[in-house]
């Protein structure tokens, strides 16, 4: 029944008259509303609206959202985006009435605390990045990227180096790498990859020449493995006068326990909504603070959080040669207080401790699967690990999608499947260091539980859904962008 109630629209439960609100009479004299609204935008008939009581509508969407997956319902090991638990605490904190009624256009001497926070967090980020200047204004982890090489941009641009077009990625990079590379002007260049998983040092000297400015390069890598030579990959760029860009998408595995900026990055970024713990998903919202080195600090987008050492005052301020705002404001200051709480929290130790924890759940769960779902790359994993279905589909005709949807009927969300694409028939989980050792090992069990299953079982799945298995292809190519009625 919750399903059926769920899944009805709310035209479906309208009858004429029902309402769940009664409005008071207008006030506004008539005809003056058609005086001030120009003619086009003004109906010549009410929308044809759902006609229901509240009872109904509280049910409905109630009811709805009871179809969901989130952290806060489900396991949710989705390789690569790092879905870890957003404490309720800190939702709690930054929903307190000293910040969330503060405006942005108040005067600086009003926000003291929210600035000396943001202040604060600058701090903590460059820390644990091991670069020294930081800007809190990118709304997102790829907007963090595009940013960044436009840092790279402006800087080589004002040492006269314009011939520096060219970009250089792995083949298993993160699909924003080379997304934010073009928009920022940059020429893309992949490299094939190594054989075993990581960046191969000679394809990479070949490539490298006077036109080189950035190479971006996620460490730990999509494959869940750190880059053990990424100290001498930094030595290669820096010799030809170019810069490195770490992903910080998998930063949950190595906080506070090595910085990017100690192996050779000169610029990354910080994705909040995902280390931090800001709620994730749905789109939104997101943060995706930059951290970069003194040479490129003057570049950074402001406004920066300085404090007045005279005064003891905290100010906005831009630097000299910074390429302007890339957000509004103060950046997303909902999520960004949501990290700072976080770090707050945990303090160095345990920040060293998440990520200690993130890679023994992983761990955890590569050794004990990986009997039945073969991991190509790596002995051991960091964070998260890719497993192939390969040998399951050539055998019985199991793909990677049939135990991801499969994995819905039983409560648990689908991992990451078909990417990186060096992985054949991919499934990327990511456990993060939240969930509980009988989580992953009901996890386990579960997945045992389907690669026995009938096939046929696995390809029709899922069966509990509303929605069972759309076609991909079809939905991506005839996209139904809006909702209309059906007056059949």
């Amino acid at each position: 029944m919750r399903n059926q109630l769920a899944t009805q629209l709310l035209f479906d439960l309208s009858q004429s008259g029902r309402r769940g609100a009664v409005f008071p009479a207008s006030d506004v004299p008539t005809g003056a509303a058609a005086d001030c609204i120009p003619s086009e935008f003004l109906a010549s008939t009410p929308p044809d609206l759902p006609e229901v009581n509240e009872p109904d509508v509280i049910r409905h969407f109630t009811n709805l959202s009871t179809l969901n997956m989130s952290v806060d319902t489900h396991y949710y090991p989705l390789g690569s985006c790092t879905m870890k638990y957003n404490p309720k605490r800190h939702e709690r904190l930054a929903a307190l009435p000293g910040i969330v009624d503060r405006h942005p256009w108040q005067d600086e001497n009003d926000l003291q605390g929210l600035l000396g926070m943001f202040f604060e967090l600058q701090a903590m980020l460059a820390e644990i990045a091991g670069l020294p200047a930081v800007s809190l204004q990118p709304a997102a982890g790829a907007q963090g990227e595009l940013t960044a090489l436009l840092v790279a941009s402006a800087y080589f641009r004002d040492r006269g180096e314009t011939q520096r077009t060219k970009v250089l990625f792995p083949s298993s990079a993160h699909g924003t790498n080379p997304a934010s590379a073009a928009l920022a002007g940059f020429d893309c260049v992949q490299l094939s990859g190594g054989k075993n998983g990581f960046v191969d040092l000679g394809e990479l000297k070949e490539r490298l020449d006077d036109q080189t400015a950035v190479f971006m390069i996620t460490n730990p890598n999509t494959l869940g493995l750190f880059e053990g030579e990424i100290a001498e990959i930094s030595r290669l760029l820096h010799d030809v006068g170019g810069l490195v860009y770490i992903d910080g998408a998998n930063l949950n595995a190595i906080m506070g326990v090595t910085r990017p900026g100690d192996f050779g990055g000169d610029m990354m970024h910080f994705n909040v909504h995902k280390t931090f713990t800001g709620p994730h998903g749905a789109g939104g919202p997101g943060a995706g603070p930059i951290a970069v080195r003194d040479f490129l600090a003057d570049y950074l987008p402001g406004p920066i959080v300085s404090r007045d050492a005279g005064a003891e005052l905290f100010r906005l301020t831009n630097p000299a040669k910074s390429i302007g705002r890339v957000r509004s404001f103060f950046g997303n200051v909902g999520i960004l207080l949501r990290g700072y709480f976080y770090l707050r929290t945990l303090g160095a130790e345990g920040v060293k401790a998440v990520s200690e924890h993130a890679v023994l759940n992983a761990n955890y769960l590569m050794s004990r699967l990986q009997d039945v779902l073969p991991v190509p790359f790596g002995e051991h994993c960091m964070h998260e690990f890719v497993a192939s279905a390969q040998q399951l589909h050539r055998e019985r005709g199991i793909s990677a999608m049939d135990i991801a949807k499969r994995l819905l009927d039983y409560g648990f969300h689908a991992p990451t499947v078909y990417f990186p694409l060096v992985v054949p028939e991919a499934i990327m989980v990511e456990p993060t260091e939240t969930e509980s050792r009988e989580t992953l090992d009901a996890f386990v069990d579960t997945i045992r539980t389907i690669i026995n299953e009938d096939p046929e079982l696995l390809h029709n799945a899922p069966h509990t859904t509303p929605v069972s298995r759309p076609n991909d292809v079809q939905a991506a190519r005839n996209p139904i962008l809006k909702w209309t009625p059906d007056k059949a």
